[in-house]
């Protein structure tokens, strides 16, 4: 199922029999390296992964940009089953991979309790723009190679992932801008909520390609820089979490949404968003001790206006993976859970993890230790 959620749904903080709801793995897949340590690493020293581009394999609008470094499925996934796999199911299929190789094999043993929420920006634009061009160059009746159709529609990455990995539960995709990555999760929380699933991995990917360059350059500023990866965390209750003996990471207490009217109007939408979150919540202000941020200024004002003043510290993570577009609050969820396993966060205190979006939406996620 693909769907395009709306701006105005909340997540509760409870799971499908009253218990609350943990995040207990993550992986990443970055500009930073296939290893989750190494983004947690880079991310939290502020190191950029932004590097010049090769200008004859990557032409176009940009000089730079974050690129998974050395990336092809058949390396990361082996030559088997990956000839016709496009890059940004690869990156979700690689991320999928380590989060369930971190969690072992008892993740699956009832693969139908198991759900996938994937969130994209428009799938792969690179292979929907060469499959349409050879649909209209090629002889006639129009040669395409039909082994590569799959990967023009928005739920490749989704599916390609649970058939590769057995995955049976509910399958879905979510799109919705560069909020993408917190309206999966809240999906993910309905989908726990509502009794279909036990757990639920869920987050986001996106691709850097010539064809994605070029609609950023027309549809935005074109001055900045564009990134690329994969980001997935693994969502359950915590009674489940103790019962296969996996320690929570962060307790997800709240996911809010709110729409603006244009410009000037976003941070405004982002202060109650974020105050309706903590009431939603039934937390304080005061407990907030890290936010990350999706990158406008006026979102950096309008999240300390919301805490009554007090500045608590910022993780951006934009600057140095580059515009990761659909992914890009999956991976600033995923620069959180490493801050609170590096021990940044004592318990009892909040994190929040907020975004704009220019298409008009907002939103934010509040997590506990």
């Amino acid at each position: 199922m693909t769907t395009a959620a709306p701006a105005t749904t909340g997540a509760g903080p409870v799971g499908a029999a009253g218990d609350e709801l943990v995040l207990t793995a993550w992986s990443a897949v970055t500009p930073f390296g296939l290893d989750r340590a190494e983004f947690g690493a880079g991310v939290l020293a502020g190191r950029t992964a932004v590097g010049e581009l090769d200008r004859e394999q990557y032409p176009g609008p940009y000089a730079r940009a974050g690129l998974v470094p050395g990336f092809s499925a058949a390396e990361a996934l082996g030559r088997k089953g990956t000839r016709t796999m496009d890059r940004v199911t690869a990156l979700a299929v690689t991320a999928v991979d380590r989060l369930i190789a971190e969690c072992g094999p008892g993740l699956l043993e009832r693969p139908e309790r198991v759900g996938l929420v994937l969130g994209t920006g428009h799938g792969s634009v690179q292979s929907i723009m060469d499959f349409t061009r050879d649909s209209l160059t090629g002889e006639k009746p129009y040669h395409v190679d039909p082994a590569r159709f799959p990967n023009t529609v928005m739920n490749r990455a989704a599916g390609q992932s649970a058939i590769w990995h057995g995955i049976k539960g509910p399958n879905s995709t979510i799109a919705g801008g560069r909020l993408t990555g917190l309206l999966a999760l809240n999906y993910a929380a309905r989908l726990h909520r509502g009794g279909h699933c036990d757990q639920v991995i869920c987050g986001a990917a996106e691709e850097y390609s010539v064809q994605r360059a070029w609609l950023e350059w027309a549809g935005g500023t074109g001055t900045e820089e564009l990134g690329e990866g994969g980001t997935v965390v693994l969502l359950e209750s915590a009674a489940g979490a103790a019962a296969a003996g996996r320690r929570p990471l962060a307790r997800l207490l709240g996911v809010r949404f709110r729409a603006h009217q244009g410009p000037g109007t976003a941070g405004a939408a982002l202060a109650a968003c974020v105050r309706a979150a903590l009431e939603q919540a039934g937390r304080s202000a005061e407990e907030v001790r890290l936010v990350a941020p999706l990158g406008a200024d006026e979102e950096w004002d309008a999240v300390v206006e919301a805490l009554g003043g007090a500045a608590p510290r910022r993780l951006d993570c934009r600057p140095l993976t580059g515009d990761t577009a659909a992914a890009a609050t999956s991976l600033q969820l995923a620069a959180v859970l490493a801050s609170v396993e590096r021990g940044e966060l004592s318990e009892g205190q909040l994190a929040l993890v907020t975004g704009t979006d220019r298409d008009g939406q907002v939103g934010c996620a509040v997590l506990g230790v």
